[in-house]
């Protein structure tokens, strides 16, 4: 039987094909004016479709590199931080804060689980810093109140907000400008439907300033100097040139999900992925599985291993007989659940496919006998009720 390779992890994810093509025609040297343009024309559609104002960058890294700069740039060695994690990429926060010199309060939930913000009000006070915190934790398939959090964040005066939504943007309806975040964070290889290497941040003015009065140390990630470079449209050091001509040509799909509109076709993938993770759970639950967040994210779906099985069995057996490779759980997690992802490149049958080939894997790896069809049934009524109540969803 023939075999596609596909991607269900929450990243890198499946990749845009008009991107592909971008990136491997594109031989323009970034200190020229086709450059300049192109590198212009993103930065401004970035703002769209992260639905900001503020100013945006793109770095050549991955998204931890502007994790650490939002660290490097925002903090002192000393500042009181508080961490808020409740997953391996929280605790990379505390690591981040930790390398810098940082004071750092941790408040920390079970793996799976979200925060109270009654919880977080009782542990800021004037004295912290910044509050740093994930929009999706793709460790686990949660989702935090960002919005809440923010609300809280904004009654002290001096405290920056900081969200990791590497996996958030474009996979939730997230106000930036609105809600008062100060830096978010995005990467390539998520909803933007492109390979790993580059990362972005929209940094409001309140952090603009305090980065006049740090002393962390900081050289290739020091964002004045990129945001210095950028108003020339130019960036401070060599761009990733052929990613740069891929993120265009994404922005341009998204555009087009909008019908010409770019923050509405933002709206439009945003919704995909919500339908698609909404049909993944409920087909899930039909073949009797467990969910693991208790406050599940529309970028991805974890979902427990059953009846004591290393999930590492469950992923090794979707490689080997569909080719398709979806995540096993990580830190603690390792060996109990699985990861289906429902980022940028992804639809309807993608989320048909998976789920026909989780019954069979299921079958095989559990040795139970299972109602084949139970799981697309349960999809399929879920998309059915969507499409009837918007049905602008079709062709979107």
């Amino acid at each position: 039987m023939l075999r596609k390779n596909r991607l269900f992890t929450p990243g890198p994810t499946p990749l845009l094909p008009a991107a592909q093509t971008a990136m491997a025609s594109f031989t323009a040297h970034h200190r020229t004016a086709d450059f300049k343009a192109l590198f212009q024309r993103v930065l401004a559609d970035m703002k769209d479709f992260i639905g900001t104002k503020n100013d945006v960058l793109v770095l050549a890294c991955s998204g931890t590199g502007v994790m650490e700069a939002s660290v490097s740039n925002l903090t002192s060695p000393g500042d009181k931080v508080l961490v808020l994690t409740a997953g391996k990429f929280g605790e990379r926060w505390t690591g981040l804060a930790k390398a810098f010199g940082c004071n750092v309060e941790v408040l920390s939930r079970p793996y799976g689980e979200t925060f109270s913000l009654d919880e977080i009000r009782n542990r800021l006070t004037s004295e912290v810093r910044a509050v740093l915190v994930q929009a999706t934790e793709s460790s686990t398939g949660a989702r935090h109140d960002v919005r809440g959090i923010a609300k809280i964040v904004r009654e002290q005066q001096d405290t920056l907000l900081v969200v990791d939504a590497i996996t958030g943007l474009g996979t939730t309806h997230l106000d930036v400008d609105g809600w008062g975040v100060d830096v978010i964070i995005g990467g390539s290889q998520k909803a933007l439907m492109m390979p790993p290497g580059l990362a972005y941040c929209a940094v409001s003015e309140r952090a603009w300033k305090r980065m006049d009065s740090t002393t962390s140390p900081r050289y290739y990630f020091d964002l004045r100097k990129e945001r210095k470079s950028a108003a020339k449209g130019e960036s401070a050091y060599t761009p990733a040139t052929s990613l740069f001509a891929a993120l265009g040509a994404a922005l341009e799909f998204i555009r087009a999900m909008g019908k010409g509109d770019l923050a509405k076709g933002r709206e439009a993938l945003v919704e995909n992925a919500v339908l698609c993770a909404e049909m993944t759970r409920a087909g899930a639950k039909a073949l009797g599985l467990q969910l693991y967040a208790s406050s599940p994210a529309a970028a991805l779906t974890a979902i427990c291993s059953p009846g004591g099985i290393d999930s590492g069995k469950i992923v090794k057996e979707f490689r080997e007989s569909f080719d398709a490779v979806v995540a096993n759980g990580q830190g603690e997690m390792k060996g109990q659940l699985f990861r289906i992802a429902h980022i940028g490149y992804y639809d309807y049958l993608d989320t048909i496919g998976i789920l026909g080939a989780l019954e069979h894997v299921l079958a095989r790896v559990a040795g139970k006998t299972v109602d084949y069809g139970v799981a697309l049934r349960a999809a399929q009524e879920v998309y059915a009720r969507e499409i009837a109540k918007n049905p602008q969803l079709i062709g979107a």
